[in-house]
């Protein structure tokens, strides 16, 4: 894949549409995020569920990976990259309505997370079909990086939006640009069948995902893609109650991290550099965190949210490995269930911190999330080798 530049990629068909569709999903979910965790913040003076609000969905990802992930390669792709963000626009557009109580608030929160389960399958599944097993890398790297950007703008104008007008009116902009990210799968896709015959099913799921877990090599990466990251995500999500005025900054540093890190590890690094980097990224994306047990001040704190995200490029190492470990026919569900499961642990661990916050501080949440981070990276590394020293190990000896 050395040989594709980005240029490629954006000749190769559907590959724009593609991109575009998601870049204005993904400034909707920032935009909407920041303004719904605000809102939330405002109306109850909770840190916990403030965290939640803004991560709300990704709880309700695990009961979609069991229940509706086969429908990632059973789904006709234009179509569910059509009538999901639709399905966003429009409970984003409730969530706006003046007087709504917390618990309906979550409650839209809990459809959304179901609705969108399937969507992350759909989307990679569709993108290694358009790039192959071979361009897959390059073009997550492209994603990832315009993930970077849109979380940038987005939490930006974000918050510009949410301090000059109010937090509902930014949740109705979020609203207008998952219809834009529709409309933009509807016109600029083509009708594509199905990667794989039959009908979705909760049972087919659960076949599906007992075989990709079966697999011990799959099942360290799809720990390593969940869990490390997610307690990092986990600090994230306290940006608001850490500095409630200065959170858009502090997301769009992080964003900014991000973008270094998936450009350095997408398209600069070399393959055999790249494949061993994966546990020092981890590692690099906990550490920062551990500052802010000192409740570092803005100018601070900015850097250190950008540096650690660099370690998120990790999870594009850690894909590289899962796709090849999986049969193209299951590559939909195999990527769903990592998405799925990455965004579930992401909602779990901003409960864990905001449950954290709420008995300590924002500031000493951060650093138990990164502690934990570390010690899930740490231990899942110790695992991956065990089985080289136990193949080097001479018949007979001793354990």
């Amino acid at each position: 894949m050395t040989s594709r530049s980005y240029r490629d990629l954006f000749r190769t068909p559907e590959f724009t549409p593609l991109f575009l569709s998601c870049a204005a999903q993904t400034a909707a979910q920032t935009v909407g995020g920041l303004a719904l965790g605000t809102l939330v913040l405002r109306s109850t003076g909770s840190p916990l569920l403030s965290a939640v609000s803004m991560f709300g969905p990704s709880l309700a990802q695990v009961l979609g990976a069991s229940l509706f992930l086969s429908g990632a390669d059973r789904l006709p792709p234009r179509a569910a990259l059509t009538g999901i963000p639709l399905l966003f626009a429009a409970c984003t557009a409730l969530l706006a309505l003046p007087g709504l109580p917390v618990a309906a608030v979550f409650a839209v929160l809990l459809v959304q997370g179901l609705v969108a389960s399937p969507g992350g399958g759909v989307r990679w599944g569709l993108l290694n079909e358009i790039l192959a097993k071979d361009g897959y890398l390059l073009g997550r790297s492209v994603f990832n990086m315009m993930s970077g950007f849109a979380q940038i703008t987005g939490y930006a104008s974000g918050g510009v939006l949410v301090a000059a007008l109010s937090p509902r009116v930014t949740l109705l902009t979020s609203a207008a640009l998952y219809t834009a990210a529709a409309l933009g799968a509807r016109l600029g896709l083509t009708r594509r069948p199905p990667r794989t015959a039959g009908r979705p099913s909760v049972a087919q799921t659960w076949r599906t995902n007992a075989l990709l877990w079966s697999s011990r090599p799959r099942r360290l990466v799809y720990l390593g893609l969940w869990i490390p990251n997610g307690l990092v995500v986990g600090c994230e999500s306290l940006f608001v109650s850490y500095d409630p005025g200065a959170a858009g900054t502090l997301f769009a540093c992080a964003a900014l991290g991000m973008l270094v890190g998936d450009v350095t590890v997408g398209r600069l690094l070399p393959p055999g550099v790249r494949a061993r980097l994966a546990v020092p990224l981890l590692l690099l994306l906990a550490a920062p965190y551990l500052v802010f047990f000192g409740r570092p001040p803005l100018p601070l704190a900015a850097p250190l949210a950008a540096v650690a995200s660099v370690g998120f490029g990790a999870g594009l190492v850690q894909q590289e490995r899962l796709v090849a470990l999986t049969p193209d026919e299951l590559s939909g569900h195999a990527l769903g269930l990592h998405s799925a499961g990455m965004l579930t642990m992401q909602g779990v661990s901003a409960s864990l911190a905001g449950s954290v916050a709420q008995l300590t501080s924002p500031a000493t949440a951060m650093t138990v999330m990164a502690l934990a981070s570390t010690g899930v990276t740490l231990t899942l590394a110790t695992a991956a080798r065990r089985p080289a020293r136990e193949r080097l190990r001479p018949a007979g000896a001793r354990a």
